[in-house]
């Protein structure tokens, strides 16, 4: 096999084709597929060696495979660390990061605002093996410094957040875990390495979640956490050792490919998205229209400074309402009158998708917790592709328009 050496100081948009291009000796363009479970040692010493770390080589398939490989070094490239460790799932690359980093007594401190299994998962299943967990107003950086304890091993942002946009300030999070001798984790999902890459403002670890704007058109599941070698060797591969959260090679293969097409996707699907939330904005039935690329969103300047001048490809509304009840049946109805968007809870597809969070992605908080995090009933997330931005409209207008 043979590996290609890059220039340094190539752009993400090149890294993103070119970076980790490995060939066997058929010299393929295209990276090759590697399906298989076991490999063949080629002797009995170097076996031992392999499976004791002290020598390079694949092993078996739970602890490696060279398409894994290509595509961790791609996307550690990109988001510009020095290593990557890709699992099944967005969800199985956070309880990587939780289980590497936390043991019983430590203390995390998370933006109220995340995804909703996230929340649970820390909050509440992680709580049953004794780690503790704080959750604070994602924009108040007064309210994570008050947060932080003696036993505070993490802080964990997700910025954007799903599904109300909020940003959060990188660089001044990262000041306070460095202060506090913590890490800062980021999930990158919805601006992803083509629009704002983490640890050029402090951050120790980016997860992201490869189903959504890294494969880009919906097909497999894939998740991953971009750090420091050590990190990753010391204490994120073990787990995956022994957990098992492993990325499947085919998987693997397809999001190294839709990796090739990240940053052209993720402008044009921004450019709809601003397009689109402009457009609500002048809607008599629209309450709040909630996107970065907005003048209107609280954190419009800082998000155009974090990333690179883009909002991203996700945005949120609320219908115009006078309860709760009457704001859940409005906002079904707007969903139920699509012909040509997709209602699904998806996100980071060609295909526009929308859907209600707090029945869905958010459903399994407590009322409390929505309410905290500002989902209300009402509220509808519009993951942006690229049809047409006319028919978009047209398809979101069929349900509003005919709101009474």
């Amino acid at each position: 096999m043979t590996h290609t050496t890059l220039p340094d100081g190539l752009h993400p948009d090149t890294l993103a084709i070119r970076a980790a291009v490995d060939r066997s000796q058929y010299g393929e363009n295209s990276e090759a597929l590697y399906l298989t479970s076991g490999y063949v040692q080629p002797s009995a010493e170097a076996a031992a060696q392999r499976f004791a770390g002290d020598e390079d080589g694949y092993t078996y398939g739970r602890y490696g495979n060279p398409t894994v490989s290509s595509f961790e070094q791609r996307l550690a490239s990109m988001e510009g660390t020095q290593a990557a460790i890709s699992t099944a799932s967005g969800m199985s690359a956070i309880l990587m990061m939780c289980m590497g980093l936390l043991q019983s007594g430590d203390h995390v401190v998370c933006s109220q605002s995340m995804f909703g299994s996230t929340i649970k998962l820390i909050g509440s299943d992680l709580a049953k093996f004794g780690v503790q967990s704080s959750f604070v107003s994602q924009t108040n950086v007064d309210a994570w410094r008050n947060a932080i304890r003696p036993n505070t091993k993490l802080l964990f942002a997700e910025t954007p957040t799903n599904p109300l946009t909020e940003v959060c300030d990188i660089a001044a999070l990262a000041d306070i875990a460095r202060m506090a001798g913590a890490l800062l984790a980021v999930d990158n999902c919805f601006a992803t390495p083509a629009l704002q890459r983490p640890t050029e403002m402090g951050a120790d670890i980016i997860m992201h979640s490869g189903t959504k704007f890294l494969d880009g058109q919906g097909r497999v599941m894939a998740g991953a956490l971009c750090a420091s070698q050590q990190l990753v060797v010391e204490k994120f591969l073990p787990v995956l050792k022994s957990g098992g959260m492993t990325l499947a090679p085919f998987n693997a293969w397809v999001v190294l490919k839709g990796l090739e097409t990240l940053g052209i996707r993720m402008r044009a699907q921004s450019a709809q998205a601003l397009a689109l939330a402009q457009w609500l904005e002048t809607h008599c039935a629209v309450e709040r229209v909630f996107y970065p690329g907005l003048e209107s969103h609280p954190q419009h300047r800082l998000a155009m400074a974090q990333q690179g001048g883009l909002g991203g490809a996700v945005l949120s509304f609320a219908v115009k309402s006078g309860n709760p009840d009457d704001a859940r049946k409005r906002a079904f109805h707007v969903l139920d009158s699509m012909r040509v968007l997709s209602l699904a809870t998806n996100l980071g597809d060609t295909k526009t998708m929308a859907a209600h969070p707090a029945s869905t992605s958010h459903g399994r908080m407590t009322e409390v917790q929505r309410q905290a995090a500002g989902i209300g009933q009402g509220l509808i997330r519009v993951a942006v592709g690229l049809e047409h931005i006319e028919d978009m409209k047209t398809d979101l207008a069929r349900g509003l328009d005919t709101l009474k």
